[in-house]
């Protein structure tokens, strides 16, 4: 019973759970991205939001690279810090700008999404990552 009043958490315990923080998140924002990578490679006129003034094309662009390329490289743990910044500004942007006049519970998954990235961006990948065998080689 006293373990379970820990402030602690083992390095080990910490490890697995950015692991499956990292791989959930990363299958998660695929779902929302690939449909949108999809729609960029079709060409023709694209019909996106413009939520910060920089047009239809490249806000399509960006959010396909947040959404997509770089939830792919949280699941794998390549840059995972530099990574999870377009994805908490996209998230940012989703809940305070696309959806800002919107009830709270339009905003509920993109400020829980910004909540992890942010999560993310201070824990870095942790052992279970290309960042860690990276790191481990420059030793």
């Amino acid at each position: 019973m006293l373990r379970l009043f820990q402030v602690g958490t083992k390095e080990k315990h910490l490890d697995i759970l950015v692991l499956l923080l990292r791989i959930c998140l990363a299958a998660f924002m695929i779902t929302h991205g690939w449909p949108k990578f999809l729609k960029l490679l079709e060409g023709g006129e694209i019909q996106f939001g413009n939520p910060i003034g920089l047009g239809p094309a490249l806000s399509l662009a960006l959010a396909v690279f947040a959404e997509f390329v770089c939830s792919i490289l949280i699941g794998i743990g390549l840059g995972t810090r530099l990574a999870s910044i377009p994805l908490a500004l996209t998230m940012f942007v989703a809940a305070f700008i696309s959806h800002g006049p919107d009830p709270f519970r339009r905003k509920e998954l993109a400020l829980l999404y910004l909540l992890f990235y942010i999560t993310l961006l201070v824990t870095g990948s942790r052992k279970y990552s290309v960042d860690y065998l990276i790191s481990r080689k420059k030793h």
